[in-house]
């Protein structure tokens, strides 16, 4: 899993469009190996984001849980914290 892509499932406020792109974008340059495509690998760069980002929208909106919906910020501090432990200064 790439670590830049983050959970966007049953956070509340629920993840924006925007979210859902830069994850999107994120695999899809995990995927592919480019970090930028090249002009001849350029349309069917930007066709695959787009698609992963509906499809990933449709997901979203299609689960269900149960459990209550976490809190983005306290989630953000369990994150940093963690990455501190992992690289401690």
């Amino acid at each position: 899993m790439c670590r830049n892509i983050k959970m966007l499932f049953n956070f509340d406020p629920p993840a924006t469009a925007e979210e859902i792109r830069a994850a999107s974008l994120q695999f899809v340059r995990k995927l592919s190996g480019f970090n930028k495509p090249s002009k001849a690998n350029e349309a069917a760069f930007t066709s695959a984001v787009e698609a992963v980002t509906e499809i990933s929208t449709e997901l979203l909106q299609s689960l269900e849980t149960s459990a209550p919906p976490k809190n983005r910020e306290i989630e953000a501090a369990k994150a940093r914290k963690r990455s501190a432990d992992r690289h401690p200064s």
